[in-house]
């Protein structure tokens, strides 16, 4: 069983009918106890940083979530749910904590001749990190689908999967040990987002 994280993000209804296709079994989970038992966690997440940890915080996940992530057991991270893995972010004069499971910060894009802000559409992925499990049978230079106006820029380069070209270079997903997150939105990113779902599933089996 995958636990689908609901703190009242937009996207949840998508990334669940996308898990399903790629074979999982999910429970959407919106408390400590519901988390019980799941192979692997996906927290899904569209809007504020600040929001989404905030959320987080009130339904008493935060701990909850670091501890399934220190338990070794596959977690996901999508959108902003990828930026809430980091330390801070600089969105709004952000105020809340990120959970600081990657050391880095959230950042906004800088302009740029000719690159709208926020980015919305199709994107190419460059794969820097060809070992990770969750890119097997997807292709370097693959497009998927981005909305986003902020972006993780992680202290280590090390965790860095994927990065993409907006204006400038930046991660657009990470890998450290059993953590995986997608600045991309893999439910809205057709084949290649259901071939990396069904990746993600398979470590949880």
């Amino acid at each position: 069983m995958i636990a689908l994280l609901d703190y009242g993000s937009g996207n949840l209804r998508s990334v669940h009918k996308a898990l399903n296709q790629a074979g999982a079994a999910v429970r959407v989970v919106r408390t400590p106890l519901e988390m019980k038992g799941a192979a692997g966690v996906v927290l899904p997440g569209v809007g504020a940083f600040d929001d989404c940890l905030h959320a987080l915080a009130r339904q008493e996940l935060l701990t909850a979530l670091q501890d399934f992530i220190q338990s070794g057991r596959p977690f996901l991270g999508i959108c902003v749910g990828y930026q809430a893995l980091f330390e801070r972010s600089e969105e709004f004069n952000s105020c809340a904590a990120g959970l600081g499971v990657l050391a880095g910060k959230v950042v906004r894009f800088a302009p740029a001749a000719g690159v709208k802000v926020p980015q919305i559409g199709w994107n190419q992925i460059e794969i820097i990190r060809p070992d990770c499990p969750l890119y097997r049978g997807i292709a370097s230079g693959s497009y998927v689908y981005f909305v986003h106006s902020f972006f993780p820029r992680p202290t280590d380069p090390g965790v860095v999967a994927t990065r993409t070209e907006y204006g400038e270079t930046f991660a657009s997903s990470a890998w450290h040990n059993n953590v995986f997150a997608t600045q991309f939105h893999p439910e809205k990113s057709q084949r290649v987002g259901l071939q990396l779902l069904k990746n993600f599933v398979a470590l949880t089996q």
